[in-house]
């Protein structure tokens, strides 16, 4: 019996260690994708600018059910900064400005990044097979529960139907670079721990 429970104490420090990880490589990796889209946007500029180049989080929101305050509501807001503002306003009854706005959407972005790749961290200890394809599975499954799901679901953008293929494809481009990077931060991470 002793034996049965130092493995499982330290199957524990593993996920734990895992999880650590993971949490350091999403925060790299969230870092990594901003750096990545704001090169893509350097490389856009001069060209006409569409929804094309955007992720369907920095597309505009749905017309209904959504839960943003539309007199606050600029179409330049990405999805984090209408997720912001929605928290600011139902919950504190405050409505933020422009500049407190993207700094909770980038506080929104770093959090769910970190908190993501934590997930994948522990996941990664308990069944290492989630790590194949060097991290870039896990990031397209983020992009479909993300951008492709949630972020519609919650009406802080159209449909994804509503959005061209090259939308879609930036948005993907940009989540596998935050896949690799957080699996190749984890990697290193972990093998420090």
């Amino acid at each position: 019996m002793p034996g049965k429970r130092r493995s499982r104490s330290v199957q524990g420090e593993d996920v734990l260690k895992g999880l650590a990880a993971g949490f350091v490589g999403g925060l790299v990796a969230s870092f990594v994708m901003n750096q990545f889209q704001a090169l893509c946007g350097r490389l856009m500029e001069g060209k006409e600018r569409s929804h094309g180049a955007q992720s369907l989080q920095q597309g505009q929101p749905q017309q209904s059910n959504r839960p943003i305050n539309p007199d606050n509501e600029d179409e330049s807001d990405d999805a984090t900064e209408r997720l912001a503002s929605a928290i600011s306003e139902n919950i504190f009854d405050k409505e933020l400005t422009k500049p407190e706005k993207e700094t909770a959407g980038t506080v929104i972005h770093y959090l769910y990044g970190t908190a993501t790749g934590a997930f994948y961290g522990a996941a990664a200890e308990l069944a290492p097979v989630v790590t194949a394809g060097v991290g870039m599975p896990f990031g397209a499954f983020v992009w479909v529960a993300g951008d492709e799901g949630a972020v519609p679901a919650l009406g802080l953008s159209k449909s994804p139907a509503e959005y061209p293929l090259s939308t879609h494809a930036y948005s993907l481009a940009s989540h596998l670079v935050y896949g690799l990077t957080a699996e190749a931060v984890r990697r290193a991470v972990r093998r420090a721990l």
